[in-house]
């Protein structure tokens, strides 16, 4: 199930950006525990993106707001997301994070990668903000079992942080630790560390986004404006608007295309060329609107 929605969500995130640059790919292919360490700046998309690069699952620690509802705890399950809550959210949901790092632990511990945002907030912006327990805490854990996972540091940046045609960066380096973690200096030391590295990595790409007004742009049109319109409502004063938009034009962009389907079919088009036409309209879309 996982390996399909990925091969889906690689097919919608290819038409949804620009293009998605990634410094150190040979990185994506790691195997063994490996805990990725990244910053936030676009909620949910941040995970769907890098997530969706690496040749592996992914589990994810996500802010525990999001799965109070519950249809959205069953999607944020489908991609394999851990809640994790913070203060503001309520003390008495704070006993339930030691559930996320202990399930974090023995993620690593059976060989699987977890990817945590270590500033542990989002606020749609690349400066990296301070960092919270979450990452220092899954460490000790896991080196506490003799269990020493591969670490990545991944910074991912975009030329803009709102809508489609999106330019993105993503840098990954492994941090090599030469040292467990087992106190608050340590903790201190490694947060040093990962700060420095993860900074080097957010590396903004300075390519604007321009669309192009083509023939495939107002065919889009009136779909992509009912969509960003409802999305608008619906993320009014949060952070969710990216990921919101992209994850319902995931899923409703192929109804979009099989209503153009079946308006060919009233014309008495055959199927095969139908079908080529819906091939290329994504295609020939991404080429000709992005410039």
């Amino acid at each position: 199930m996982i390996w399909i929605l990925k091969i889906f969500i690689r097919a919608a995130l290819w038409l949804f950006c620009i293009d998605i640059s990634i410094r150190n790919k040979r990185f994506l292919k790691t195997k063994g525990p490996l805990l990725i360490i990244t910053n936030h700046p676009n909620s949910f998309l941040d995970a769907i993106i890098i997530g969706a690069q690496y040749q592996r699952p992914i589990y994810f620690l996500a802010r525990g707001d999001a799965f109070s509802k519950k249809h959205h705890r069953f999607i944020l399950g489908l991609l394999n997301m851990i809640p994790i809550y913070r203060l503001r959210e309520g003390k008495q949901f704070l006993h339930l994070n030691e559930y996320a790092f202990n399930e974090s632990a023995r993620l690593l511990k059976k060989g699987e990668a977890v990817l945590i945002f270590i500033e542990g907030t989002c606020i749609n912006s690349h400066e990296l903000q301070p960092f919270k327990k979450g990452a220092t805490r899954i460490i000790e854990s896991t080196h506490k079992q003799g269990i020493h996972p591969t670490i990545h540091i991944t910074g991912i940046a975009y030329n803009q942080l709102i809508g489609i045609g999106k330019d993105i960066n993503i840098s990954i380096n492994e941090l090599i630790l030469n040292y467990n973690i087992n106190n608050a200096k340590d903790r201190v030391l490694f947060n040093k560390e990962v700060f420095k590295v993860l900074n080097e990595n957010i590396i903004i790409p300075n390519r604007p986004t321009n669309i192009k007004k083509t023939v495939f742009y107002y065919f889009h049109l009136p779909y992509y404006k009912l969509i960003k319109k409802f999305t608008q409502k619906k993320t009014s004063g949060t952070v969710f608007f990216d990921s919101v938009l992209f994850s319902i034009l995931l899923f409703t962009y192929p109804l979009f295309l099989l209503l153009f389907f079946l308006i060919l079919l009233l014309f008495q088009i055959p199927v095969p060329i139908i079908f080529g036409i819906l091939l290329c309209i994504p295609i020939v879309s991404k080429q000709t609107i992005y410039n």
